[in-house]
């Protein structure tokens, strides 16, 4: 874990920012305190929707516009 000052952190984030992509954490400190932390982004998981093939039928009247006092009702108008 490398530790930086702000000054620090603001001359040299481009270098600082290799060492979290590669995996390393970097704290940055305000004098000896400790105020943010830099980590590498978790990359989200695929998802994989192919679980519920078969189990939904989207008929075609699923993409025709609303009903006007519908649309109205999902916008919280007409209450």
């Amino acid at each position: 874990m490398t530790k930086t000052t702000i000054h620090q952190a603001k001359t040299q984030l481009s270098r600082l920012l290799e060492q979290v992509e590669s995996g390393e954490e970097v704290v940055i400190l305000r004098g000896k305190v400790p105020v943010a932390r830099l980590v590498p982004v978790k990359k989200p998981k695929k998802r994989n929707l192919a679980i519920f093939k078969g189990q939904f039928r989207v008929d075609s009247r699923f993409f025709e516009p609303l009903p006007e006092e519908e649309l109205q009702a999902w916008n919280g108008e007409g209450e």
